[in-house]
C-alpha cells in the first residue's frame, strides 16, 4: 500500500490538550469544558466531521469547475448522531445559496458526495492496526 497522509498527535500540558502535526501544519484538539478539556480546539469528532466536510466540499468544487457548473458559495454542513445501542450515523447537507445549478445537476452532486475519498473511506470501516512504536535512543545513556 502507499501511503497518502500522516499525523502526529503529542500530549500537551493540560488535561486532555494534544497539538497535532501533519504535513506541514500544526493544529490543537482538545475536549470541551463540560468533558474536562479547556476547548483549546476541536474535539476529535468535530476533527472527522471537519474532515469530511473538506472533502466533499474540495471534491465538489474541483467536479463543478471541470463541467463548468455555477456552483456558487458551497456550505457543507455535518452532525454526527449515536445512540445508547453505539449506532452511529453522519448527516451532511450540501447548500448554496447563490448556486444557479439545476435539480438534475444538484442530483448528480449528491451522488459524487457519496463517492468523495473520506467519504468512501468512513463508509468502508477501513481496519486500523495499533501496535506499540518505539522510543528514540538517548545517546551518551548509561
Amino acid at each position: 500500500m502507499k501511503q497518502i497522509s500522516s499525523a502526529r498527535v503529542t500530549s500537551g500540558d493540560t488535561a486532555y490538550r494534544h497539538d497535532i502535526v501533519t504535513g506541514t501544519h500544526h493544529l490543537v484538539a482538545d475536549e470541551p469544558t463540560d468533558a474536562g478539556g479547556a476547548d483549546a480546539g476541536p474535539a476529535p469528532y468535530d476533527l472527522l466531521l471537519s474532515s469530511l466536510g473538506a472533502c466533499t466540499a474540495i471534491t465538489l468544487r474541483m467536479y463543478a469547475e471541470r463541467k463548468q457548473w455555477p456552483l456558487g458559495t458551497l456550505r457543507v454542513e455535518l452532525q454526527l448522531f449515536k445512540n445508547k445501542e453505539g449506532e452511529t450515523r453522519i448527516d451532511r447537507q450540501l447548500i448554496s445559496e447563490d448556486s444557479t445549478l439545476d435539480e438534475a445537476q444538484w442530483q448528480r452532486l449528491l451522488e459524487i458526495a457519496e463517492k468523495t475519498p473520506v467519504t468512501l473511506t468512513l463508509k468502508s470501516g477501513v481496519p486500523i492496526q495499533t501496535r506499540r512504536g518505539q522510543t528514540a535512543a538517548i545517546s551518551g545513556a548509561s
